[in-house]
């Protein structure tokens, strides 16, 4: 690893410890050389996940997408960051753990959407008005049914 502050490319490791909830190592490194330390973090090389859009066209999967969606849909609603964070975190390892290359937005928004109605009916509804491209009032009370009859 490089200094930082002189490129010298011998440091040593100071201190070793986890970090993130274990899914990465952060380490103390000094320089031989100069003798300034800095930090440093490895984190798991992982192939890179590609959303396939309605259009077929693909991109790279990228969290703040659905993040920004769900925070709309739970705007003015009594649902905290935390409990935000947390629902991503669980979508993200539902994705992850079906170890494919590719996933379809149609298989997030699903999984946004199930997560979402156990969370808070009112932004499940914001959700899927907008997910589902509700075109008219019926549709949405279709929907408001579907819900009711849980």
């Amino acid at each position: 690893m490089k200094c930082p502050y002189c490129n010298e490319g011998d440091t040593k490791v100071i201190d070793s410890r986890p970090a993130d909830d274990n899914s990465s190592i952060r380490r103390r490194r000094q320089c031989e050389r100069c003798g300034k330390r800095f930090t440093t973090y490895e984190k798991l090389e992982t192939m890179p996940l590609m959303v396939i859009k309605k259009d077929n066209t693909r991109e790279s999967y990228d969290r703040s997408k659905m993040e920004s969606g769900v925070i709309r849909s739970c705007h003015k609603r009594p649902v905290s960051t935390q409990q935000i964070d947390s629902m991503i975190d669980e979508i993200e390892n539902q994705i992850f753990n079906l170890e494919e290359k590719e996933i379809s937005t149609s298989v997030i928004g699903e999984l946004v959407m199930n997560n979402l109605k156990d969370l808070d009916e009112v932004a499940y509804v914001r959700f899927a008005s907008v997910y589902r491209e509700f075109k008219d009032v019926n549709t949405f009370m279709e929907e408001l049914g579907k819900l009711l009859k849980k």
